[in-house]
């Protein structure tokens, strides 16, 4: 088959390309070239900016069996997609979010007949937007299946709930420095994490499968942890003992606003999904990597990385002071 990913070197789709490559199809990937180091050798880069770029220009002369996007994130995203995409493909794959499904969830584990509905987040909100409008989507010959990953990570990622995203190494300093650091609610939460190639194994089945057309998926591990022990593997990692303060989401949110979508419409919930539809296409399927695993990895790869060692000392001032409060509030 040939299959064209929009993105192709993130998280997720990095490890994608690598497991479509090696199940024999052609790979296109259509992305501003900044990464394709972390492109497959054998994948053909498309070089544009997804956002920018006449599309339709950039594709004329292509027709793929399968297009994924992995940077859709709007309505008005997925409407071009469709504009560009339906002339030239038979199977357009929407990546969207396992945010999506409903907060608080009512009933476990979560099953793709959970209902879609997340106020609390503009990421999910998009998200759900897009899946309705495509879903509206009558078109010969062009078919749409869904896509749901949950919280996926690679073998670099530092998980935690409080830090900031763009200095995540803030959190390896907050640890060895045996400062508190920060978990919503009492820590006891369940949190499903998905290593990248665990998802990958289970997404390339989908490729030009018809009885995926029109379907809605979403793909994520059987390893299940509380926050309490997700940051236990990080301390574990760095020689440190467990400091934890445990402060509601509410009194977070009053410090640090930011977190409001994040945490009301995703984290301060429990995350259980059964995947028995999508192992329909891969019945023998183990998640094979555990964050337990991954995570001396991950932090050793910023500790041997210095120019990756930066902290946002203004996030961590206010992260001090949430906490400072909180304790004379007790």
């Amino acid at each position: 088959m040939k299959v064209l990913l929009i993105g192709g070197t993130g998280l997720i789709s990095t490890a994608v390309s690598k497991k479509i490559v090696e199940a024999g199809h052609e790979l296109y990937l259509l992305n501003r070239g900044n990464h394709s180091d972390l492109a497959p050798k054998e994948a053909k880069i498309i070089v544009g900016d997804y956002r920018k770029d006449d599309l339709k220009s950039l594709f004329k002369n292509h027709r793929f069996d399968v297009v994924a996007n992995y940077i859709a994130f709007t309505e008005e995203d997925v409407k071009r997609d469709v504009e560009v995409f339906s002339s030239i493909t038979e199977q357009y794959i929407f990546i969207s979010s396992a945010s999506a499904y409903e907060k608080p969830v009512k009933d476990f584990p979560i099953t793709e007949q959970t209902p879609l509905n997340n106020p609390y987040w503009e990421y999910s909100n998009n998200k759900i937007k897009c899946e309705r409008y495509l879903r509206k989507v009558d078109i010969k010959g062009f078919h749409v299946t869904i896509v749901r990953p949950s919280h996926t990570y690679d073998a670099t990622k530092l998980i935690a709930v409080i830090k900031d995203g763009n200095h995540p190494y803030g959190i390896i300093d907050r640890i060895l420095k045996e400062k508190p650091y920060v978990i919503p609610g009492d820590g006891t939460s369940l949190w499903t994490l998905t290593y990248n190639e665990d998802f990958a194994e289970l997404f390339v089945p989908l490729l030009g499968e018809k009885k995926a057309y029109g379907e809605a998926y979403h793909i994520t591990s059987d390893f299940v942890f509380t926050w309490e022990q997700i940051y236990e593997f990080l301390c574990e990692a760095l020689g440190k003992k467990p400091n934890p303060i445990h402060i509601p989401t509410d009194f977070i949110v009053h410090y640090l606003p930011e977190f409001s979508g994040d945490l009301y419409g995703d984290k301060m919930y429990s995350a259980i999904f059964d995947n028995a539809k999508v192992q329909e296409f891969h019945p023998y399927f183990k998640a094979k990597t555990s964050y337990k695993d991954i995570a001396k990895k991950a932090v050793d790869y910023y500790l041997n990385h210095k120019d990756l060692q930066t902290i946002n000392e203004e996030f961590e001032a206010r992260v001090d002071e949430m906490i400072a409060a909180y304790k004379a509030k007790r």
